[in-house]
């Protein structure tokens, strides 16, 4: 079998065979018939322990690298042999940035062979032992009987394993919310973090928007941040009871910040703003049930592939639909997605073994696509979503992180405030390096192209005091009396040791999505790099052939900018 497929669909086949390329994915639990380490049924004449045709069911082999762990079981192990799982749990710990998942009962190369019940108890006593060693919590994700050369009942279990690194408060994930207008974005995150279902008319909603005019028309302009918390034990933390934006942070091992983009086609360069300023780990694609992929549905869709965002579909509002229209909208969406262009692998999300399966072959493979159809106003299916979303691993490994911050401090610059008895307070992204209070930084470049320093007075992360901010990390920065008339969007500060230079002429390459007129020598464009979002000019296109890519030379104006090295869109 194809090396691909076999990474794509988990492992969940046996030598000899599996589904086509081309597929829908179907994640099987421990009710499936086959796959996914799901039991084997019995055939009709017995069983032939020693006949070929009775192929063994294999996860992919265990790898070194990773957060995922195989164990065939913890049983009384020696005091030598329990410390050297638990230095073996701080690995697979740090590798998943606070998160690590056991197989119990799988040997290293992937074999489901199972365990009996005492022996399963016995091992997942150790795991809590080893847990409570390294400050860790485990949870119980999933059982699964498994029924190969044994006349006895054997299973499998998976568990998560989490823990909060000791430079972090929480664990962080950024999601970025897009779809068309209507499709019901903000009320599904009025529902996720208020934790009270919607009345059909839009109540859900109304604590997200910014301005009068978003409330008055019931569409969504500019950015806005909301926050779902999960505990140690994967319950969720949200809103309701009365609860502060500071005690769900004090209360939660692992934080999922949205990023609320805007819906209609006069507020895309908003929405462009939002995927390429605030560096979101993944996206959330929400289709109307309804209306299936109309509107700025595509142009949303364009862009995650264009930026290299992974992302899942959610098709919402399916209580005002028939079966057989939601159905419909499912299929649209699996044709788009298995076209050339986005060469995607469907995978549809219908219980809670399928929303474990969907996440973590979301983490593991780009090209997995989970889809979860549900209501904000029944509530059905809202728990599929909501463990998926408690189970996703960050996308990042841990040397990527550890490279960024090694690397000296820049931080992007998306919000001013001025803030009574604090000063000048600026908002955004930690790029690169590490950020700590008392400070000494440059910000830039201004209209002239120069850098002015100032100090970091205090940091705070979802409105809780943060002493050191990390690379990834997105926060609020005070910077006491500085003049805030000298700041604006699109500015970075940065460690004076960079000696920072701005360029106004720079080559790019580019992929021609769509575009209604010539492309052509002199075109006005609006440059997205990052935070920066600045109009050019084109002044040499270099096309070559068989090619989708053109080079072309821009010129910024009026203002410099300084570009760094991330995603950009044109």
């Amino acid at each position: 079998m194809d090396s691909r497929v076999s990474e794509l669909f988990g492992g969940c086949c046996r030598p000899g065979g599996g589904p086509a390329m081309g597929g829908t994915l179907k994640a099987r639990g421990a009710g499936g018939s086959s796959g996914c380490g799901g039991p084997k049924g019995k055939k009709k004449n017995g069983r032939n322990r020693g006949s070929k045709a009775n192929n063994p069911p294999y996860l992919p082999p265990e790898a070194e690298d990773g957060n995922i762990e195989y164990k065939l079981k913890l049983v009384n192990p020696s005091q030598y042999r329990f410390e050297h799982l638990v230095t073996q749990m701080k690995w697979r710990l740090q590798e998943g940035r606070g998160e690590a998942v056991y197989q119990i009962g799988v040997e290293d190369n992937g074999l489901l062979v199972g365990l009996a019940e005492e022996e399963m108890r016995a091992s997942l006593k150790t795991l809590h032992r080893m847990a409570e060693k390294v400050g860790a919590d485990i949870t119980v994700l999933r059982e699964r009987e498994v029924d190969y050369d044994s006349d006895m009942p054997r299973k499998i279990t998976e568990v998560l394993v989490r823990k909060v690194p000791d430079n972090q408060q929480f664990l962080d994930l950024r999601v970025a919310v897009l779809g068309n207008v209507d499709s019901g974005k903000s009320t599904l995150l009025g529902v996720l973090t208020q934790g009270e279902l919607d009345n059909g008319r839009g109540r859900a909603r109304l604590n997200l928007f910014r301005h009068l005019h978003e409330i008055q028309s019931g569409r969504t302009s500019s950015i806005s941040f909301e926050i779902l918390g999960f505990n140690s034990k994967g319950e969720v933390v949200n809103y309701s009871d009365s609860r502060t934006a500071e005690e769900i942070c004090e209360s939660s091992s692992k934080m999922i910040t949205f990023i609320d983009l805007a819906g209609h086609h006069k507020y895309l360069h908003t929405t462009i703003f939002g995927l390429t300023s605030y560096c979101p780990d993944c996206a959330l694609l929400l289709v109307s049930a309804n209306t299936g992929i109309a509107g700025t549905t595509r142009e949303h869709l364009g862009l995650a592939l264009a930026l290299k965002v992974p992302f899942f579909i959610v098709v919402s509002k399916v209580d005002l639909c028939a079966k057989t229209t939601v159905e419909r909208t499912v299929r649209q969406l699996e044709r788009v997605l298995k076209q050339p262009g986005c060469h995607k692998v469907p995978m549809l999300v219908t219980s809670e073994d399928d929303a474990v399966t969907a996440a973590q072959q979301f983490a593991q493979s780009p090209n997995v696509t989970p889809i979860f159809t549900l209501s904000s106003v029944s509530g059905e299916s809202l728990d599929l979503l909501k463990v998926f979303l408690n189970i996703l691993p960050p996308l990042t490994n841990s040397k990527e992180q550890e490279e960024l911050m090694q690397q000296l401090t820049e931080f992007q610059v998306d919000e001013i405030y001025t803030v009574p008895e604090v000063g000048t307070v600026v908002g955004g992204t930690l790029s690169s390096g590490i950020c700590r209070e008392g400070d000494q930084l440059v910000v830039g470049p201004t209209d002239d192209g120069c850098f002015l320093e100032l100090k970091v007075c205090s940091i705070q992360r979802n409105r809780s005091a943060c002493r050191v901010l990390r690379a990834g990390q997105a926060a609020t920065l005070a910077l006491g009396d500085f003049d805030r008339a000298l700041l604006r969007k699109g500015m970075v500060m940065v460690s004076p040791e960079m000696n920072p230079t701005i360029c106004s002429v720079f080559e790019a390459e580019i992929v021609l999505l769509f575009h209604a007129t010539t492309f052509r020598r002199g075109f006005q464009v609006t440059v997205h790099v990052g935070n920066v979002r600045q109009t050019a000019v084109v002044e040499k296109i270099h096309a070559k052939a068989q090619h989708l890519y053109l080079y072309v030379v821009l010129r910024i104006e009026p203002r410099a900018a300084h570009m760094p090295g991330k995603r950009a869109t044109a």
